[in-house]
């Protein structure tokens, strides 16, 4: 049956480059359709949850809260581990009574089988693909203050932007880390008053670093190793604005003079932290894609947003992952193109011909057809997107597709030069001599293909995007490619064979006039 049909299209080359050349656009269609992507978020067997409770909550307050996340996450199925740290967001890197942040990690992936903190604002999100890029898995964005619109103004337009973003159907756990008006207490110091009673300045300074924070004193060495010193006021003495005033500092006449007439507290609000990016100050932003979306349509629909909701004097930068993804850009064509143009020149050179790589290399884009078929169809079960793993799984293809193609080409190109066969018979023979053995090497790479495609546990992610790519595009090639392949070979022998006849019927009639 297959040699049956091999003879019917190879002697209508015409029909057949017609579906070929359906192919080729179905083919450059499906690569457009797939979801752009960079690293795939891995289930790395652990995530993180970052709370914050209202802005001037006390450290008791936040241990309260982390307490009781500890207590919900331990008593889910599929949870090993917590580890809770009160006075930290590790989400947005800064240290403040009113936050907090658990390390979940859960039982083996094999044996996994949902918020009710209503005093603080949880988020759960995975760890960064790679890490150090970012804090967060998913998208990370700085919104930067360019014309100093001021702080109030960039806490509400990153407030908006974030409420957008959570309203979309696209991206999921937004959350910005600038809070502008954080309760604190404004310590004034009367210098002219500090310097009439002899009171060294810096004492007094040093006084409220030493009580309400820490100081450093010396080290001291013990056991083989060395210590430090620090010293702070315990917490009953620094729990109330009315302690600072309590606090005493010493004269130049060795009086102990208390702070209070030295310094006037009062309660007022400003920033709890202010970060800059690229010398601007910056608000950074963090999210992720919702189910069934891609890290880069999650990318452009903020892109989009961000143009919507931000005035003219805020501007945004990527940074993390994101930034290395948009760095790198599309470079896929390109690097395909390079794959096609290496592999072509290696066969150039191999069989001292331009002709029959040409058709070796025809065939290169049934299989990329496979791998967008079959990447866009596993999609529509669970997120699957054109990464780096699933472009290293087209490269490969290419080698793949080439390899497959020489088997057909090598012997057509033999039974046409050295056995006087002509280029039909020629390639209907090579078909029928390497059928089964293209069968056999092709399926049993596709099978071995199988354990990636169904992969789960750590890692998965990385290696179905590889698999997918690779088994649909073999799959398709093997399927389709052992009926094209000698098609091709046939169609640019024989172009080639016109285009030098031409040449030399050319250089002969000049040679007669000369």
């Amino acid at each position: 049956g297959y040699m049956k049909i091999v003879s019917r299209i190879v002697r209508k080359s015409a029909f057949a480059m017609g579906a070929y050349a359906i192919m080729f656009v179905l083919m450059m269609l499906g690569f457009r359709a797939m979801p752009g992507g960079f690293v795939p978020g891995e289930d790395e067997g652990y995530f993180f949850v970052d709370a914050e409770l209202p802005a001037g909550a006390s450290l008791e307050r936040t241990a309260a809260v982390m307490d009781r996340v500890n207590e919900i996450f331990m008593q889910l199925p599929g949870v090993q581990n917590v580890i809770t740290v009160g006075g930290y967001s590790l989400l947005n890197g800064v240290a403040s009574a009113n936050t907090g942040f658990s390390i979940v990690s859960l039982d083996h992936w094999d044996d996994r089988p949902v918020s009710q903190i209503r005093e603080a604002t949880t988020f759960a999100f995975p760890p960064p693909p790679i890490q150090g890029l970012g804090a967060a898995g998913g998208f990370e964005m700085q919104l930067q203050d360019k014309g100093g619109i001021g702080l109030i103004q960039l806490e509400t337009f990153a407030n908006d932007l974030v409420a957008a973003g959570n309203a979309s159907p696209v991206t999921t756990r937004l959350n910005q880390n600038f809070r502008a008006s954080v309760p604190q207490l404004f310590a004034e110091v009367d210098r002219e008053k500090v310097k009439a009673v002899g009171v060294p300045l810096q004492s007094v300074f040093n006084t409220l670093q030493a009580n309400l924070g820490s100081a450093y004193v010396n080290d001291f060495n013990l056991y083989g190793r060395t210590w430090k010193v620090m010293v702070q006021a315990d917490q009953q003495y620094r729990a109330r604005s009315s302690d600072i005033e309590r606090l005493e500092v010493r004269n130049a006449n060795g009086d102990m003079i208390p702070v209070g007439t030295l310094a006037s507290v009062r309660d007022t609000v400003g920033p709890q932290t202010i970060n800059r990016f690229n010398l601007f100050r910056s608000a950074t932003l963090t999210g992720g894609p919702d189910a069934g979306y891609s890290e880069g349509q999650a990318t452009n629909e903020i892109e989009r947003l961000a143009r919507q909701v931000l005035p003219p004097q805020m501007d945004y930068e990527w940074s993390g992952v994101t930034y290395q993804q948009k760095e790198a850009g599309n470079l896929a064509p390109l690097i395909f193109s390079l794959a096609i143009i290496f592999a072509f020149l290696f066969l150039a050179a191999q069989y001292e011909s331009w002709a029959n790589p040409v058709s070796v290399m025809m065939s290169v884009p049934i299989a990329i057809l496979g791998a967008a078929t079959f990447v866009l169809l596993r999609g529509l079960i669970q997120p699957m997107e054109n990464n780096v793993y699933t472009q290293i799984g087209i490269v490969l293809l290419i080698a793949l597709s080439a390899k497959t193609a020489i088997l057909i080409v090598e012997f057509a190109k033999q039974q046409h030069e050295q056995e006087g066969k002509g280029l039909i018979e020629a390639a209907i023979e090579a078909a029928r001599l390497r059928f089964r053995p293209i069968l056999m090497t092709t399926f049993s790479f596709i099978l071995g293909m199988i354990p990636l495609v169904l992969s789960t546990g750590a890692g998965a992610r990385s290696r179905v995007s590889l698999g997918t790519a690779v088994f649909g595009g073999m799959l398709i090639y093997t399927i389709l490619g052992v009926f094209f392949i000698p098609v091709l070979y046939v169609v640019i022998e024989q172009v080639w064979a016109k285009l030098f006849r031409r040449k030399g019927k050319e250089a002969a009639a000049v040679a007669v006039e000369a």
